[in-house]
Parts: C-alpha cells; sequence; structure tokens
C-alpha cells in the first residue's frame, strides 16, 4: 500500500536526507541506487526527499553501494509505525503505570479484553486506511498491553460495557462469539471485574461516550475519554470528578458480576 503524507513524519526527512547525502558523498547516483535497490527513478527520489517512507530495501542498498557498514541501515528501526495513534500516546503512559483501571464502554468492547480478531477487524477498518505495517504494529501493541492483565495482579481493572458493544458484530459472528467468550475468561481474574448495563438503562448517559478512570502509584487521579478524531486525558480535580460521577452513575445500573457473566454466556450460545 501507497504511503502518503500531507505531513512526513520528521523520521522519513531525516532518514531519507542521510541516504542523499551518504550517496553523494560516496559518488553514487540515483540511478545506481535505484538499479540496486530494483525501484523507479522518482520513488527512490520521494524516499530521499522525505515525502515517502524509506524502505528498508532501500537502507539496504543505499547501505551496501555507499560503504555505510550498518550505519544506514540501523535507520529502519526508528521508522517503525507508531503503535499507538499520536492522540492517545500520553494516555498510553498513564494506563502502563496505573494501580487501578475502571473503563467505561457503550459501542466497542474495551482494548484491554479484546482478541487478536477482533482487534485487527477494527483496526485494519480504520478511516483513512493504514497502511499493512501500521496495522500489524499497532494489533501487536495492543496484545501487549493485555499482558497487565495476569502480569500485575494487584492492579485492579474494572470494565462496564453497555449491551450494545456486545452486539456490533465487529469482524462477524464467530469472531463476535469468541470475543465474548474470551472477555469470560478474562472476568475470572481476580483483579479483573466485567459488567454490563442492559438496553433500556441509564441510556441518556450511558450511549454519550467512552470513560476511564485511572490512578496513579502517587494516587493521583485521571479521566480519560475519546471520539473518533479526538481524545482527552485530564488531570484536573474537577474534570475528573465530573467524569467519575458519571462512570459511577452508568455503573449503578450495570449488572452484577455474576449476573453479567451469566448475561455475556447466554449472548455467546445464541451467535
Amino acid at each position: 500500500m501507497t504511503e502518503v503524507n500531507s505531513h512526513p513524519p520528521m523520521a522519513w526527512c531525516y532518514c531519507g536526507d542521510q541516504v542523499k547525502l551518504w550517496r553523494e558523498s560516496a559518488g553514487v547516483s540515483r540511478e545506481d541506487l535505484c538499479k540496486k535497490a530494483n525501484y523507479q527513478y522518482e520513488y527512490v527520489k520521494s524516499m530521499e526527499n522525505g515525502r515517502r517512507k524509506p524502505t528498508l530495501r532501500l537502507l539496504q542498498a543505499a547501505d551496501e553501494l555507499c560503504g555505510a557498514k550498518g550505519k544506514l541501515l540501523a535507520a529502519h528501526q526508528y521508522l517503525k509505525p507508531e503503535p499507538y495513534p499520536a492522540r492517545s500516546q500520553e494516555y498510553m503512559q498513564v494506563e502502563a503505570e496505573a494501580i487501578a483501571v475502571h473503563w467505561y464502554e457503550p459501542l466497542l468492547i474495551p482494548g484491554l479484553l479484546q482478541t487478536e480478531e477482533y482487534a485487527r477487524a477494527l483496526i485494519s477498518e480504520s478511516c483513512p486506511p493504514l497502511d499493512d505495517e501500521t496495522v500489524e504494529e499497532r494489533v501487536n501493541a495492543r496484545l501487549r498491553r493485555q499482558e497487565a492483565l495476569r502480569a500485575r495482579p494487584s492492579v485492579l481493572f474494572g470494565f462496564t460495557l453497555h449491551e450494545a458493544a456486545l452486539r456490533t458484530m465487529a469482524g462477524g459472528r464467530e469472531c463476535m462469539r469468541r470475543q465474548l467468550q474470551h472477555m469470560l475468561e478474562a472476568a475470572e481474574l481476580r483483579n479483573v471485574s466485567v459488567q454490563v448495563v442492559p438496553m433500556g438503562r441509564c441510556s441518556g448517559l450511558a450511549l454519550t461516550g467512552s470513560v476511564v478512570l485511572l490512578e496513579t502509584p502517587d494516587h493521583e487521579g485521571y479521566a480519560y475519554n475519546e471520539s473518533q478524531t479526538t481524545s482527552a486525558l485530564f488531570a484536573d480535580p474537577v474534570k475528573v470528578s465530573e467524569l467519575t460521577q458519571r462512570h459511577g452513575m452508568i455503573r449503578m445500573h450495570a449488572l452484577s458480576v455474576e449476573e453479567s457473566a451469566e448475561f455475556i454466556g447466554k449472548l455467546a450460545e445464541e451467535l
């Protein structure tokens, strides 16, 4: 898939410029590099000018032709896609250190509970479309985050989901059935709870968006919510209090942990 960006990452520009500088210093023409890498002239030119991401094949060819001894090839690790969208990176840092996470979702399964199949279905359907490498990196990053559920048993993870999130059929019926079963397995962990808000309960508030509450090791509180194109991480006590109250009100209308497990189990059997 072609990687085009109206505002290319600085890493692309810097790496492309280094390829050009090394090439010119070594007396290697762009035509020679094109032949070695088996790329067309304009494609190599766009990579050297930072309009496209320099590929591993280009770096290998340039490193060999210019006698860089691995110095150009080493840049490849810095060209990998970001594991998270820029708008959520600050949240990910707080989540990784949190001692308590309380997460409400109205329409999707929370990322920490998603199967690989479900996560891939969501991420691969992003718009504008993501290139294959970015999809793979973000799916893997989501799965790595989930390791915390088992690796950090002293951290409390509370998930509350609206019934709508259990009926979206993201990825198809079989994908959704496996997703529901996966949630039931996660809910058996002693530091994880999963609760469901049935249709018709607290509808005005429960359908307005997701809310994630986090507590840090220093007992500082954060609140996070996001929409399709924006997200916000709040540390202001007033805003955190407001979202905590909203989360609490929604959770008051949820089924108990035991009732929720039975509810999810029945839905999985119906699929």
